[in-house]
């Protein structure tokens, strides 16, 4: 009597896990595929965020250095170049989003609002310098400045990570996929 229904309780687990096992492979056939175009754009991105970072690091370094307000307009040329690169390059990601797995479309959700950050702490730090030609090292330029660094930068982390993440989601998924099928 023990036996039988110790039995019967393996078997209904056995049903439940083999139900659930099948509810998400059927899940997971059901997820949109990566979409190589949003993969080839994001490392577009992750290229231009670390660009971007770096010459953030040295415009934030004219401060403590003795220079012209003339040298910062350069440098501020060259980090709005790249606020205008990234804008370009998410306008391209929003226009393709919707053609993207879920992960692709957060990434593209996260790096927005940053991008956008970036564009406000420029122009504000070109108005700044347009208006005060001398050389400058007070606030409220130092903080656009400082702000930008630390935005370029978090711009930067989070592309690289959400683009290495995907990279190894989708290699996951193919090693899934030809686990499946070697099982059949």
């Amino acid at each position: 009597m023990r036996i039988a229904s110790i039995t019967k309780s393996y078997a209904a687990r056995a049903v439940l896990v083999t139900c659930l096992l099948l509810s998400m492979s059927g899940r997971a056939i059901a997820l949109r595929e990566d979409s190589e175009q949003l993969t080839q754009i994001l490392g577009e991105a992750r290229d231009e965020a670390a660009d971007f970072a770096r010459d953030a690091d040295e415009m934030e370094s004219l401060i403590g250095n003795d220079v012209s307000w003339e040298a910062h307009a350069v440098m501020l040329d060259r980090v709005k170049d790249h606020v205008n690169n990234m804008a370009r390059i998410v306008a391209k990601l929003s226009e393709i989003r919707p053609s993207g797995s879920e992960l692709q479309q957060q990434a593209v959700d996260r790096i927005l609002p940053l991008v956008k950050e970036l564009a406000a702490n420029t122009t504000a730090a070109i108005n700044y310098l347009n208006q005060n030609k001398s050389r400058p090292n007070t606030d409220p330029y130092t903080q656009y400045l400082h702000d930008n660094v630390e935005t370029a930068h978090q711009l930067s982390s989070t592309v690289s990570s959400l683009f290495e993440y995907e990279k190894s989601m989708t290699k996951i998924a193919k090693l899934k996929n030809k686990l499946e099928l070697s099982g059949q």
